[in-house]
């Protein structure tokens, strides 16, 4: 196991589309901050983000279905990314890129209002209350997403976890931020996309299990 991990991360180290920058780089300054669009997709396209992409496949599948958006999957975990940055080579697609960061970091690799649209699919509900910062819809992330996003910009969290859920809404209404959809079970909802069709491996997982998808759809204010 950590043969074939390692020899994911030489191959990562390699791939064009991923780039995997440590706290001292960042901190000195960036590059790509700021230049998404023009150094790495060579475009103006729209660039969305998929935060805690996991094993990239919503960041792949949107690119597919939507080759007019930039996508890029963010996480901190080298042998899952591999897994989307390789599909992503397979398949040809140009659209999408990773990039191998903390989230919490986010603001020293985009620029304000470089980014035009946020995905947050199944991540960690963090149950425990000392947890509760790490939560991707906690306020503290919500005003880093703020700098980065442009202003009439989407935020989607997609996730098993009612508790989530039911976090998020409370976070959007006490913050008075702007709810657009939300359902408690997607599959049964009228507020189903084109998009919703992608499912990741633990989608299927929760779905095979008989257990509802949220989703939610709202604007920062």
């Amino acid at each position: 196991m950590a043969k074939n991990k390692l020899k994911k991360f030489a191959q990562t180290q390699e791939y064009p589309h991923v780039h995997q920058p440590d706290l001292q780089v960042l901190e000195q300054g960036y590059p790509m901050k700021g230049n998404w669009k023009k150094d790495f997709f060579k475009n103006e396209n729209p660039l969305v983000l998929e935060l805690g992409c996991g094993m990239g496949e919503y960041s792949v599948g949107l690119a597919e279905k939507f080759p007019e958006k930039n996508f890029l999957g963010v996480d901190i975990k080298g042998a899952r990314i591999w897994q989307g940055a390789t599909d992503a080579l397979e398949k040809g697609l140009s659209n999408v890129g990773f990039l191998r960061i903390r989230i919490d970091w986010i603001e020293t690799c985009f620029a304000q209002e470089e980014v035009d649209e946020i995905w947050i699919t199944f991540p960690d509900p963090q149950l425990k209350k000392r947890r509760g910062t790490k939560r991707l819809t906690h306020p503290d992330f919500l005003k880093r997403y703020n700098n980065i996003l442009k202003k009439d910009g989407v935020i989607h969290l997609k996730t098993d976890s009612q508790f989530l859920h039911g976090f998020t809404l409370g976070i959007i209404t006490g913050q008075n931020h702007i709810l657009e959809d939300s359902t408690h079970d997607l599959y049964t909802s009228p507020v189903q996309r084109e998009h919703m069709e992608i499912k990741t491996h633990y989608e299927q997982i929760y779905l095979n299990k008989g257990l509802p998808i949220t989703y939610l759809r709202f604007r920062l204010k």
